[in-house]
């Protein structure tokens, strides 16, 4: 059955019919409601194309995808397909080299002006983003994944990255550590920078000074991880205890702990942020490991479902959620060894 004949049968428009299984907010509830039952009813599927040239719409969310954070993506990628499944939505991902956030404003140039996605997800923000200066600038529908400090309004879904690592921090002071390295995201993005205000201010909240050669910034990779833990391990004295930005950190530090002859739990204690993955799992380290817990995967499903209201008419101004972080401590946070070691 074409679209024609199913408007007919119903006695309305094509374009009315189109809209109101669409999901547009100026068709009535009871329109929706009565298309929707006798689609099920007279066994009618749109023609999604035929939909989108009544609708104008292109039927997709576009996503720039970065090269580092592959498992946090696949992650969020993976929730906004379980929101989407039977929404006659698809997913396009733009690929990009992480030159920086500036370099991807062509990107999601090419994106608005190719007519091939409705709306956008940007991603990691920095304060006075560009990327939301010129989505907004064009009118285009947007939803940032964190948010940033501007005056450009837009909508945001975040976590609460600043009490998150500052509840971590004061855990680690309450058990008696004094020196804390703590390994964060990539510089001068906004969660990173959220992160680095709550580690600072549960060190002073405890008269506790703040050093700078036990912070590092870089990309959430195993390897540099490693790397980092191991530089801050041959420090004099060394920390006894790390504050780790993801769980893939959290893999490097156990093997840069493990390389110098010490024991997680025990020499050295270790919390991170755990993105909750299901191949890859904070109970089944060894030592089990305490971390802050938020479900990158949920929070794709949610930021398609805002995407979805935006669309459907919803205020930008209105979307500002930020979701509180769990702490679960398990066998990695300990206190530290009577005597701090000196090398």
């Amino acid at each position: 059955m074409k679209l024609k004949e199913f408007a007919r049968q119903l006695g309305l428009s094509p374009t009315t019919v189109s809209r109101a299984l669409s999901g547009y907010p100026e068709v009535s509830e009871k329109t929706r409601k009565r298309v929707a039952e006798e689609a099920v009813r007279l066994g009618y599927r749109p023609n999604i194309n035929a939909v989108r040239l009544v609708t104008g719409r292109a039927g997709a969310i576009g996503v720039v995808m970065g090269r580092s954070g592959e498992f946090q993506f696949a992650e969020f990628m993976s929730g906004m397909a379980e929101r989407l499944d039977g929404e006659d939505i698809d997913i396009l991902v733009s690929p990009t080299a992480d030159r920086g956030l500036t370099d991807e404003i062509p990107l999601f140039s090419r994106l608005v002006t190719s007519g091939r996605v409705d709306a956008v997800i940007v991603h990691s923000p920095e304060p006075n983003d560009e990327r939301i200066a010129f989505l907004r600038e064009l009118g285009f529908p947007f939803l940032v994944h964190g948010r940033s400090e501007t005056h450009v309004p837009h909508a945001w879904l975040d976590i609460d990255n600043e009490g998150a690592i500052r509840r971590a921090t004061s855990h680690l002071i309450d058990l008696g550590h004094k020196r804390i390295a703590m390994i964060n995201g990539r510089a001068g993005r906004t969660f990173s920078l959220h992160r680095d205000k709550g580690y600072r201010d549960a060190l002073e909240e405890r008269g506790i000074p703040f050093d700078p050669r036990l912070v590092a910034h870089g990309h959430f990779t195993d390897e540099l991880g490693f790397r980092f833990a191991r530089s801050f391990l041959e420090q004099s004295p060394r920390p006894t205890a790390f504050v780790a930005g993801s769980m893939m950190t959290a893999l490097g530090i156990y093997r840069a702990v493990r390389s110098r002859g010490l024991v997680v739990g025990r020499d050295i204690s270790v919390i991170a942020h755990d993105d909750v993955f299901p191949y890859l799992t904070a109970d089944n380290m060894v030592p089990s490991l305490s971390a802050t817990r938020s479900s990158i995967r949920a929070a794709g499903a949610r930021a398609a479902d805002l995407v979805l209201q935006l669309l459907g008419g919803r205020v930008a101004e209105e979307i500002h959620e930020l979701w509180p972080v769990e702490l679960i401590l398990r066998e990695s946070t300990a206190p530290p060894p009577q005597a701090e070691p000196r090398s």
